[in-house]
C-alpha cells in the first residue's frame, strides 16, 4: 500500500508517493524511449503493477482487456528497462522513461505505438482522414512473436 491521500498540500508538495488510482484501480502511464525521447505507448498500472515496476526496474502494466498484469516484453523479448519513473503534480498520472535497446514497444510490431500522424489543417470529410505512417518498417512480425495468443485489441 502507498501513503494514504490525506490533503492537497501533502499530495502536491509532499515528498511521499501517494498515487491516485481511478475507480477501476488504475493510473495512466505514458512511456517514452530514454534514448530518442519518442513516446512509445500509453498504458495503465494498478497498484500491483506499479509496485512490481518499482521493485524490478522493468515495466509492468495492467491489461484492461485481459484483466491481468503483464510484464512488458516478456513474450516479445523487448523488456522495457525503467530509467526514470515520474508522477505528476496531483499524483494521478505516470511518465516513464525506458530503455528498449533496439527493440519495440508496440504489439503491432512498430517501435512505438504512436507510429502514425494525423494530418493537420482543414477537414473536408472527417470519415476520410488519411493517416501518415511515420515508421515505415516494423521491428518484428507480431504473427510470429504472438502466434497462438489471442489479440485482445481486435474488433
Amino acid at each position: 500500500m502507498f501513503k494514504k491521500r490525506e490533503n492537497v498540500l501533502e499530495i502536491e508538495e509532499g515528498s511521499l508517493l501517494s498515487p491516485k488510482f481511478d475507480n477501476d484501480g488504475l493510473i495512466p502511464v505514458i512511456t517514452m524511449c530514454a534514448k530518442t525521447k519518442e513516446i512509445l505507448m500509453h498504458g495503465y498500472m494498478n497498484m500491483e503493477a506499479l509496485k512490481k515496476t518499482i521493485e524490478t526496474k522493468e515495466a509492468h502494466y495492467f491489461s484492461r482487456s485481459r484483466k491481468s498484469i503483464w510484464h512488458k516484453g516478456k513474450t516479445s523479448g523487448f523488456i522495457q528497462k525503467v530509467i526514470d519513473l515520474r508522477i505528476d503534480d496531483d499524483q494521478d498520472a505516470l511518465w516513464m522513461s525506458v530503455d528498449i535497446g533496439n527493440g519495440a514497444s508496440c504489439h503491432v510490431g512498430y517501435k512505438s505505438c504512436f507510429y502514425r500522424s494525423i494530418p493537420l489543417g482543414p477537414i473536408k470529410n472527417s470519415e476520410e482522414i488519411e493517416l501518415d505512417f511515420k515508421e515505415k518498417e516494423k521491428k518484428f512480425d507480431p504473427e510470429e512473436i504472438y502466434k497462438g495468443q489471442p489479440n485482445p485489441t481486435k474488433l
